[in-house]
């Protein structure tokens, strides 16, 4: 069958749009990634790999910045995935309780990440915060923590507060996915006497594999882009220690006006994620689960 040559009318919109918001800025910060640009002078040099080597060699503080993301990635990533799943399978069934539950769990993901941030530095407030003074009321005031001020604390602190933001969300996902598995399944498994072990990993967990495929992938993809949250509650700090990637590139950029040195950071930035999200398709690929 013909096709017309029409038919690609329907496509110059979308490219359109994709190229100016995705190519564009890709091809240009691969090219200001090989200059000294500072982002206001009509002129720059070109320093070839310069600001690569400089980051991997030169620069302690984006190899640290690496550290702290991949310490968020994995909290969140492991926590938000296990909060959701439970609570996906706690509210399964479409009753009006269920239903409250699944809004009232999908509240927090509504909110600005600013608005997000605001209330967990006060939840973690040494001396005013609602957890220290939960611990100190049903005796465990020997945890009590600046969680916010201590360095080997504070990126832990926001990994929690990014899995409560963003586990409803995930949490949507894995129920259309339980949703979807044919009932006959389990009774097959109870007719073969399958424990609920037996029944979750033999039937459950590999007809999940394509939601939690999304929802592991869309969770690291936001983990290393929560810049707004971290750079509200912390700002990087202290020490450092709190400083992502997505930070440590404004900083770079809008603070010390190197945005050559920024773009080579940001070509790194989505070569990592890239990466990342590549192994992580390829370990949870459904094809690859034995039923």
């Amino acid at each position: 069958m013909k096709i017309s040559k029409s038919i690609y009318m329907f496509f110059i919109p979308g490219f359109i749009l994709y190229s100016i918001f995705f190519l564009y800025p890709t091809v240009s910060a691969l090219f200001y990634s090989l200059t000294d640009w500072d982002g206001f002078s009509p002129s720059f040099q070109f320093v070839g790999l310069d600001n690569y080597s400089r980051a991997f060699t030169g620069d302690s503080i984006f190899l640290k910045t690496i550290g702290n993301n991949l310490k968020f990635m994995l909290v969140v990533v492991i926590f938000q995935t296990l909060v959701a799943l439970a609570f996906a399978l706690i509210v399964l069934k479409n009753t009006k309780t269920t239903i409250f539950l699944r809004a009232l769990y999908f509240f927090p993901t509504i909110l600005s990440s600013v608005s997000v941030a605001f209330i967990w530095s006060f939840i973690y407030d040494p001396s005013l915060g609602i957890l220290n003074q939960l611990l100190e009321l049903i005796g465990l005031g020997f945890l009590t923590q600046n969680w916010l001020g201590d360095a080997n604390l504070a990126i832990y602190s926001l990994a929690i507060t990014q899995v409560w933001f963003h586990a409803g969300q995930m949490l949507i996902i894995f129920v259309a996915g339980l949703q979807a598995i044919p009932q006959d399944l389990y009774e097959v498994a109870k007719i073969e006497g399958a424990s609920k072990w037996q029944t979750f990993t033999k039937v459950t967990w590999p007809l999940l594999a394509p939601s939690a495929t999304i929802v592991v992938a869309y969770t690291t993809i936001q983990s290393f882009k929560a810049f707004d949250l971290v750079f509200a509650m912390t700002r990087g700090g202290p020490n450092n220690s709190t400083e992502i990637i997505a930070t440590y590139i404004y900083k770079v950029a809008f603070r010390s006006f190197q945005f050559g040195y920024a773009s080579a950071i940001s070509v790194i930035f989505m070569v990592i994620i890239a990466i990342i999200t590549y192994l992580q398709f390829k370990a949870l690929r459904s094809d690859r689960i034995s039923y």
